[in-house]
């Protein structure tokens, strides 16, 4: 009788509870900051003596680790670690440093660089504004892509069903000028497409207004560039932006699809 294949034995079983748990636990403390052991399982509704040694498993080798009174826990260095060696291993990012650095010398703006993962947008990389006023977007963040200019211009490269896929029903907002209606949020995608660069204002970042544009290393586009701009310093300067970015996005397009060819 012919032994079953191992790898469809293994897709089938589906994820491994204890394993979901410690990455779930990793993307709560990112994501909502650290919490005591009771704080953390409320937040995971997940009960609280399961959760003891999960923690103590998960600080003893470093993933996590906790205050000086031994009870909030937060993310530990070898987060730092695995989080590194990602970044310092991802192509796009190399190829992505000498373009932020030419936008941020032309601008002297919050440049940032963001992927698409589901219908968030991670921040990878940034370039600090050369003034003391400026946006706060550490790399990590994550923010729904379609409140956002960088995101926006990235979902804007997908045909209309696939961005209409992304963007849910019910839209939470970030700040009180956040677009929450549905209907006027895809039309805001649909101008992005046309004119090829998406912008938003004070949707995510009150007192700031973003420009972006999606970069062609993928077909659909997955990474995208943005400049952020408090609103106060940006009086003349919305249409010099624009077309830097513009031009950067085309400079490189017909260099991705010479890549293509060969």
């Amino acid at each position: 009788m012919q032994s079953p294949n191992p790898t469809a034995t293994l897709g089938a079983a589906g994820p491994v509870k204890s394993a979901a748990r410690a990455l779930d636990l990793l993307d709560e403390i990112a994501a909502g900051g650290p919490g005591t052991q009771l704080q953390l399982s409320t937040r995971l509704k997940i009960p609280k003596s399961s959760l003891h040694a999960l923690l103590k498993t998960m600080t003893d080798r470093g993933w996590l680790e906790t205050d000086q009174t031994g009870s909030v826990y937060q993310l530990g260095i070898h987060s730092l670690v695995v989080s590194s060696a990602y970044l310092a291993g991802d192509p796009v990012l190399s190829r992505a440093a000498a373009i932020m650095d030419e936008i941020s010398g032309a601008t002297e703006e919050t440049v940032n660089l963001g992927r698409l993962a589901g219908n968030q947008v991670i921040y990878t990389a940034k370039r600090e504004s050369v003034h003391p006023l400026r946006m706060h977007s550490p790399v990590g963040r994550r923010l729904p892509a379609f409140s956002t200019a960088l995101g926006r211009a990235i979902l804007a490269e997908r045909p209309p069903e696939a961005r209409a896929a992304l963007v849910p029903d019910t839209i939470a907002p970030i700040t009180a000028q956040t677009v929450t209606d549905r209907d006027a949020l895809l039309q805001i995608i649909d101008d992005a497409a046309r004119r090829g660069y998406a912008t938003e204002s004070e949707e995510s970042c009150i007192g700031v207004r973003c420009f972006g544009v999606a970069l062609p290393f993928a077909r659909p586009a997955v990474d995208g560039v943005s400049v952020a701009v408090p609103i106060s310093r940006l009086a003349g300067r919305e249409d010099f932006i624009i077309e830097t970015l513009l031009s950067v996005k085309a400079r490189l397009s017909p260099e991705y699809e010479h890549s293509l060819v060969r």
